[in-house]
């Protein structure tokens, strides 16, 4: 019987790493399946990413505590997972396109991660999550209401023992408290133009500037609004037959596409942060 394990790790770029981390596999009968790594010679830093399976009856963290001696050497940051599947809480408003994405995704069995719930600031959404089975939270938010509601959702995360928070459109901005507890666990989507449009009815706005691309990103959640670090974006050409309510289709296409890789990628152990950007193993 085998079971499967994924290391992940950066540090500063020296010699030896790579032979260093075979070295501590092979020696643990371990199999290499799957091996990536990025050298960032502007940064100096290496990246790596080593899916193996082991044939011994052993543990993750087992394998965490003993690889400590060679992380402490090379001044690594690493982090060994083993085959659970990541549980993923959503978060929406009123628009249903990428909570439906997902829900579909997961049950086709390609998200990389388990659906546990859904939780939404207004109800509309409640009938999509209980057909899919998916235990639906309702927690209004208001000027008044935000601390206790962020609060609540915070207990849910723990209650749960929820990996990662996907904001599916959640049209709430979340406090700077919040981002710093759920850092590189909660992953966001929205609208990317090029030029970009803030504010109310962005898509109304492209139209009338003749936009020609549309597109989507997504990235982690951060204090900074939409600025986190991206993880995967998607962009779709248009032209000037597209009204405002085909070109809202087509960028819903495009959110509902970035957001759901960006989850498949985090949910298998491909997205690592390197400061204020990501390096994803595809």
């Amino acid at each position: 019987m085998t079971h499967t394990f994924t290391l992940t790790l950066s540090c500063p770029q020296r010699p030896g790493i790579v032979h260093a981390v075979s070295s501590f596999l092979i020696q643990r009968g371990c199999d290499i399946l799957e091996h990536q790594q990025f050298d960032d010679t502007r940064g100096g830093s290496l990246f790596l990413r080593t899916c193996f399976h082991s044939g011994r009856e052993v543990q993750a963290e087992q394998l965490s505590a003993a690889f400590e001696s060679v992380a402490t050497e090379f001044g690594m940051t690493f982090a060994l997972g083993d085959e659970r599947v990541p549980r993923v809480l959503v978060m929406v408003s009123r628009l249903g396109h990428c909570l439906n994405d997902l829900i579909f995704r997961w049950r086709a069995g390609n998200l990389g991660g388990e659906l546990v719930g859904v939780v939404s600031n207004h109800e509309d959404l409640r009938p999509m999550s209980e057909a899919a089975g998916l235990p639906f939270y309702h927690v209004p938010v208001s000027a008044t209401t935000k601390r206790q509601a962020e609060a609540r959702l915070l207990e849910l995360v723990d209650e749960w023992q929820v990996d990662l928070v996907v904001l599916a459109r959640y049209m709430q901005v979340l406090s700077d408290e919040a981002c710093q507890l759920l850092h590189g666990r909660a992953i966001n989507i929205h609208h990317s133009f090029l030029p970009g449009f803030k504010g109310a009815k962005p898509y109304r706005q492209a139209y009338d500037r003749g936009v020609k691309l549309v597109g989507a990103t997504a990235h982690y959640v951060t204090p900074d609004l939409d600025e986190g670090p991206i993880i995967e974006q998607e962009v779709i050409r248009i032209d000037h037959t597209f009204d405002p309510v085909r070109l809202a289709t087509v960028g819903r296409d495009a959110e509902a596409l970035a957001l759901s890789r960006a989850v498949r990628w985090h949910c298998e152990h491909r997205v690592l942060l390197n400061g204020h950007s990501t390096i994803v193993f595809q």
